[in-house]
């Protein structure tokens, strides 16, 4: 007769261990899987209007340039994080926008000088350990022909490393747009955000991947 002994308590803890390493792996056991698990947030033009000389007033909020206040359009927090494609944030990174105003017109000679002297156009912030960035912008506005868009670049001492375009997830000008057609439907995903109601205006969480 065969006897069924109860299994030692090496056996369990072999037992145990596979089981960890098959179900629950931390990605410190695993840097390949770790180095791949971000997709590089995909590049795209930086356009006609990317300031030739910056405003006096380059801070996170673009709704006040100086001592004017931008009323126009509707309110938005964009912010995110900057990281490698481990997740790893990127510490002293500099995050700038650029955009056009309500009516469509941006801080540039090329545009005739157009834009509202109270929209300040244009921001940049620098990221602490965290590689969390804010601001506070419009909702962008179309303009000749373009669905609404912000344009993000981010710079790493002298280093340019992303030049990039921010997309409103289910605006109608999108499907228009040769630039945000180009992107296929991964490139799009990373690059269209939903401006969603919140307490204090629209917000949008904009993750930037940098490869």
């Amino acid at each position: 007769m065969l006897l069924n002994h109860p299994p030692s308590r090496r056996a369990l803890l072999l037992r145990g261990a596979c089981m960890i390493a098959t179900t629950a792996a931390p990605a410190w056991l695993s840097p390949a899987r770790a180095q791949t698990a971000l997709r590089p947030t995909p590049s795209q033009t930086e356009g006609p209007y990317y300031p030739v000389a910056l405003p006096a007033d380059t801070d996170f909020d673009l709704l006040r340039n100086g001592g004017a206040r931008y009323n126009e359009g509707q309110a938005a927090w964009v912010e995110g994080s900057v990281t490698d494609t481990r997740g790893v944030p990127v510490a002293g990174a500099v995050v700038e926008i650029w955009q056009c105003d309500q009516a469509g017109h941006y801080h540039h000679p090329g545009d005739g000088g157009r834009a509202d002297p109270a929209f300040q156009g244009f921001g940049r912030v620098s990221v602490g350990r965290d590689g969390r960035y804010r601001f506070r912008t419009l909702r962008p506005a179309p303009y000749s022909g373009r669905t609404p868009h912000i344009h993000v670049k981010v710079k790493l001492d002298r280093a340019e490393l992303l030049t990039t375009q921010l997309y409103v997830a289910g605006d109608p000008g999108n499907e228009r747009d040769f630039l945000w057609r180009r992107l296929g439907e991964q490139g799009q995903a990373a690059l269209t955000r939903p401006f969603a109601a919140g307490a204090d205006g629209l917000r949008a969480e904009f993750p930037i991947v940098l490869g």
